[in-house]
């Protein structure tokens, strides 16, 4: 959305988007409003995890971050019920070895939809705070 307004705001659809350093004012500040409102209006552990978010990100390689972008894109797409799941899924896996993992991932695609339920049941995700 930020991109299409920096479009909108002078350049043509097919020209390339400068670097940062060719922003002008007027850009860089489109680009950091939203951010700087959302960090604001968050309490001191949601800053805390969008610090580390940040931190994260740019550790990771470029092949990573493509990763990251799929399965948000991929995570903003499913349903309700089908988040529940990824959530809970996620919280489990969390605290496993990755040998856990896959065995958690190998049992989860046996599980008919009733046994997935009843999984879910015993592993509901408790009052995360984590923004969504």
């Amino acid at each position: 959305m930020v991109l299409l307004s920096l479009s909108a705001s002078g350049w043509a659809q097919t020209s390339p988007l400068p670097d940062w350093d060719r922003l002008t004012p007027e850009q860089r500040e489109a680009l950091i409003a939203p951010l700087r409102d959302r960090w604001n209006n968050a309490a001191p552990p949601q800053r805390q995890r969008m610090l580390q978010h940040g931190q994260r990100w740019e550790s990771m390689t470029p092949e990573q971050r493509e990763l990251a972008r799929r399965g948000r894109h991929r995570f903003e797409n499913m349903t309700p019920a089908q988040r529940e799941q990824a959530r809970a899924l996620f919280a489990q896996m969390r605290s496993m070895t990755p040998d856990q993992r896959e065995a958690l991932r190998e049992r989860w695609g046996k599980m008919t939809p009733e046994q997935r339920q009843e999984w879910l049941k015993a592993n509901a995700v408790k009052d995360d705070p984590a923004p969504r």
